[in-house]
């Protein structure tokens, strides 16, 4: 074996433990840094010894043995898991077939022979290295942030191809000799590879494009609920200006009856009573926004003919939010709203039943209405195949499961009961 020759093996070997590393997602200090280097130059230190004591057949058929085993268990200490930083070393395995891939093109184009491959290797290491570590690099570590499924699915190819070369170049000369299983088999990798991408594509494309537009109707939920909020407490505000102006009120009535225009005094009382029912905002309970949200259903119930009763216990500060108080009661009121219309098609009674008071720092809160007997339940929450449906539902779980709550959901005889403890 000649200088080139076993330089070009050096590189190779320092080109696929550098890379390996940079492929591992590590929290590089001091102390993992030395101990890394320290064991690399132990592994190079030994493979040295052995190209040059002992046959270079035999170093390569034990490679795996004396370079990606002990690599990849530093890795794993390093990184305190197991199976990203074998991916990582097979990944790093992989890459190296860039810089020989381009060598030989190098020695096609010029007609040159091992000589001139092992120094286009050679000159090819460093280059590629740090094209690698620097566009390639954080990207492949990133992936070892993903769900395990994900991790199995990019180190699939890696794995195949280290088996099959080992198998088919190293181990046995099947590659070489043409064998028809060999030649085909990584063209038959790389098919089904790229047909499991196309399915993991198009199912996590179908994933997002489902949340995304469930990510939109929560949005005109919220955004509806807020400007329900804000048109109620427009109308507290002008409830409470009427309350404040009664005294003007009061002296213009008191003229009317001085001067003996009863009448108009009469008609004076009904149009300002108009307007304060109008604009009238029933006391629930001290909390503002479960108040007003209260008002505004109750009206909407007795505006469908629906009976709707409230007992209410809640106090002005609670350990949820405004917002997500909003978004938990209006979804909860609306599908029994529209459960309780469905009913009043039907020629059937509709009644609404609310209970939500605090109790050792825990909001509890129960809706029982009117139902149909037709409701579904998957693992205890009620679905639907109606499209745009069965969002309120998901939105009422995802806010109690938020806050480490309880809830459940039932039908019988008639009634539907939700339960919620936060």
């Amino acid at each position: 074996m000649n200088f080139v020759q076993l330089a070009n093996h050096a590189s190779v070997a320092i080109f696929g433990m550098i890379l390996s590393t940079a492929f591992c997602d590590i929290h590089w200090t001091r102390k993992k840094a030395l101990a890394l280097s320290g064991g690399c130059a132990v592994i190079f230190l030994f493979q040295g010894i052995i190209y040059l004591e002992i046959d270079l057949e035999i170093t390569r058929k034990l490679y795996p043995f004396i370079t990606h085993i002990p690599l990849t268990v530093m890795l794993c200490i390093l990184n305190r898991k197991c199976l990203w930083p074998a991916i990582s070393d097979l990944t790093a395995y992989l890459c190296c077939q860039v810089r020989r891939w381009l060598a030989l093109l190098i020695v096609s184009v010029f007609s040159g022979g091992i000589m001139l491959q092992n120094v286009s290797e050679l000159s090819l290491t460093l280059p590629i290295l740090l094209i690698l570590i620097k566009y390639v690099a954080p990207d492949v570590r990133s992936i070892s942030h993903y769900p395990l499924s994900v991790q199995c699915q990019f180190g699939l190819v890696p794995v195949l191809y280290y088996g099959f070369d080992y198998l088919t170049c190293t181990y046995t000369n099947l590659l070489i000799e043409g064998s028809l299983v060999a030649v085909e088999f990584m063209p038959f990798v790389c098919c089904v590879a790229n047909l499991f991408f196309v399915v993991y594509i198009s199912a996590e494309r179908r994933t997002r494009n489902q949340l995304e537009q469930t990510q939109a109707v929560l949005n005109l939920q919220i955004e509806q609920a807020v400007r329900e909020i804000a048109t109620l407490r427009e109308s507290q505000e002008k409830s409470n200006t009427y309350r404040h102006d009664m005294r003007h009120h009061m002296q213009y009535l008191s003229s009317c009856i001085e001067n003996g225009q009863l009448r108009q005094a009469q008609e004076y009382i009904q149009e300002i009573y108009a307007k304060i029912e109008a604009n009238k905002v029933t006391l629930f309970c001290e909390n503002e926004a479960a108040n007003l949200i209260f008002s505004a259903f109750a009206r909407r119930s007795e505006d469908c003919g629906i009976l709707m009763q409230v007992r209410a216990e809640i106090p002005r500060v609670i350990s949820l939010s405004e917002h997500d108080l909003c978004v938990l009661l209006s979804n909860a009121l609306e599908n029994a709203l529209h459960a309780s219309k469905e009913q009043r098609k039907k020629g059937c009674a509709a009644v609404i039943e609310v209970s939500m008071y605090e109790k050792n720092r825990k909001l509890f809160l129960q809706i029982i209405n009117s139902c149909g007997e037709d409701i579904t339940f998957d693992q205890g929450i009620p679905v639907t195949d109606r499209a745009g449906h069965g969002i309120g539902v998901h939105s009422i779980c995802a806010i109690v499961e938020q806050y480490d709550g309880i809830y459940s959901f039932s039908a019988k005889d008639g009634q539907f009961i939700l339960r919620i403890s936060i």
